[in-house]
């Protein structure tokens, strides 16, 4: 699988609180957006396991706003649940969802990671859209 870097939000940065990733400017054509999101999918990974003193949560949402920074009034376009530390070990989350094709997106699109119950104390994570995501093959283990 390619990964566009144009199409990338974050690759393996440390999250210890809540953040905003780097965003992707969709342009000022609302037209041109709407076009530029059919078929494509959100990816998240954990790339570093999530530790913390205490219990601590992470939740993914993608957001779109009309500034970079996304704190005008964002639209919120997918969001999780929120997931304890305990599930996010290195390869074991991995989040894949299609965007929605009929959503209205502003010019601005990024990812939300929101800690609570934090700080976390380590914890990289990955962003990006695709049109096709990855794909995890299990093999049998060779001495069976």
């Amino acid at each position: 699988m390619l990964i566009d870097k144009r199409n990338e939000f974050q690759d393996a940065v440390a999250v210890t609180a809540s953040a905003i990733s780097d965003v992707i400017d969709l342009g000022a054509t609302p037209a041109l957006r709407a076009l530029a999101m059919q078929h494509l999918n959100l990816v998240i990974t954990c790339d570093e396991a999530a530790t913390a003193a205490g219990a601590a949560t992470v939740t993914f949402s993608l957001e779109s706003d009309s500034t970079a920074n996304l704190a005008t009034s964002a639209t919120v376009h997918y969001s999780t649940a929120a997931i304890a530390k305990t599930a996010l070990t290195l390869g074991s989350y991995v989040c894949q969802v299609p965007l929605p094709i009929d959503a209205t997106y502003e010019r601005y699109l990024g990812v939300r990671f929101t800690v609570a119950t934090g700080p976390l104390t380590a914890g990289k994570f990955s962003a990006y859209l695709t049109p096709v995501p990855p794909v995890l093959t299990i093999y049998p283990d060779a001495n069976n």
